[in-house]
C-alpha cells in the first residue's frame, strides 16, 4: 500500500459512471477525506510490469485527485504513502517508494506554493535518511501558509503507534481525561480534524492501521478499483455517495427525532 498505492462492516461500492451524474454537490469547507491508495503493485504485475512501475503510475494519479481536491471542497486530505508494516516488503520496493517521496518533494513544492497547499508528512521519521527528512522539513516549511488544502502524506505510518505515542505524552499530564488526551492526539495531528470520508481502491476492506483515532466516525467507501486506475470522476462519485448518506454520529435520524417530537 502507497501513495503510489478499527475494525469496520460493509460492502464494496461500485461507483455509477459519472457521465450519467451530476457534479458533486460542495461539501463543508472543513471536510477531510483520507485515502488508502492500494492496488500498485498488483496495478502493475497484471499488465506484466515491475511492481516499481505501479508506483510510479499510482504517483501521477496522486498528482491528479491532489490538484482537483481542492475544487470539490476537499479541505483536508490524507494520503498512505508508506505504512510502517510495509518496511516487510523487499527493500528495493521500499527504496523506491521513499525515491518518488523524495522526487515528489523536491519538485512539488514550488507548486504547493503556487497552489495554496499546505504539505504535511505524519509517522515516523527515525528510519528515514537524513537527506529525506531535510527534505520534508523544507517542504512543511516552505507551504506552511498554504489555507486552500491540507495534503498530509502518511509515511512510515502507524495508528497504533500514533496513538501509543500520544498516551506516552498524555502520561505525564496532570489532567487525566478523555478530552485532554484527545487534545494531545489533535496536537499530534498538527489540528487536522476528524476524518468524514475514507476511501480505499484496490478490493480490500479494512483499514490497515491507517487513522484508527479520527476515523471513528467516518464513512467508509471500498472501491475494487485499483489506485493508478481510481480518477477524478471516481472521487467526485464518493463525494456524491458521502452527501447523500445520513451521518448521526449515535444519534436519531432528524426524521426519527420530528416523529417522536410529533
Amino acid at each position: 500500500m502507497s501513495i503510489h498505492s478499527i475494525l469496520t462492516q460493509g460492502q464494496i461500492t461500485v461507483m455509477p459512471s459519472a457521465e450519467l451524474q451530476p457534479a458533486a454537490p460542495k461539501p463543508s469547507r472543513s471536510l477531510h477525506v483520507a485515502i488508502v491508495s492500494d492496488g500498485n503493485g498488483r496495478w502493475a504485475t497484471s499488465r506484466g510490469l515491475p511492481r516499481s512501475a505501479g508506483h510510479r503510475a499510482g504517483a501521477q494519479t496522486a498528482r491528479a485527485i491532489i490538484a482537483a481536491a481542492p475544487k470539490l471542497g476537499i479541505h483536508t486530505l490524507t494520503m498512505f504513502a508508506l505504512s510502517s508494516a510495509n518496511w516487510k516488503r523487499p527493500p528495493a520496493e521500499v527504496a523506491g517508494i521513499l525515491r518518488i517521496l523524495h522526487e515528489y518533494l523536491l519538485t512539488e513544492t514550488q507548486h504547493c506554493i503556487d497552489e495554496g497547499i499546505r504539505l504535511s508528512i505524519i509517522g515516523r521519521r527515525d528510519r528515514l535518511s537524513a537527506t529525506l527528512r531535510q527534505a520534508i522539513i523544507d517542504s512543511e516549511d516552505a507551504t506552511a501558509r498554504g489555507t486552500r488544502l491540507h495534503l498530509r502524506l502518511a509515511v512510515d505510518y502507524s495508528a497504533r503507534n500514533a496513538i501509543y505515542s500520544a498516551a506516552r505524552r498524555f502520561y505525564k499530564s496532570t489532567e487525566l481525561s478523555e478530552e485532554s488526551f484527545a487534545g494531545v492526539m489533535a496536537e499530534a495531528r498538527g489540528g487536522a480534524p476528524d476524518v468524514d470520508l475514507l476511501i480505499r481502491t484496490g478490493g480490500d476492506q479494512r483499514l490497515s492501521d491507517f487513522l484508527l483515532w479520527e476515523c471513528a466516525f467516518a464513512e467508509f467507501l471500498f472501491m475494487p478499483k485499483r489506485w493508478p486506475d481510481f480518477s477524478v470522476d471516481d472521487l467526485r462519485s464518493g463525494l456524491r455517495e458521502f452527501a447523500s448518506r445520513e451521518r448521526t454520529r449515535g444519534a436519531l435520524p432528524a426524521g426519527e427525532v420530528d416523529a417522536i417530537a410529533g
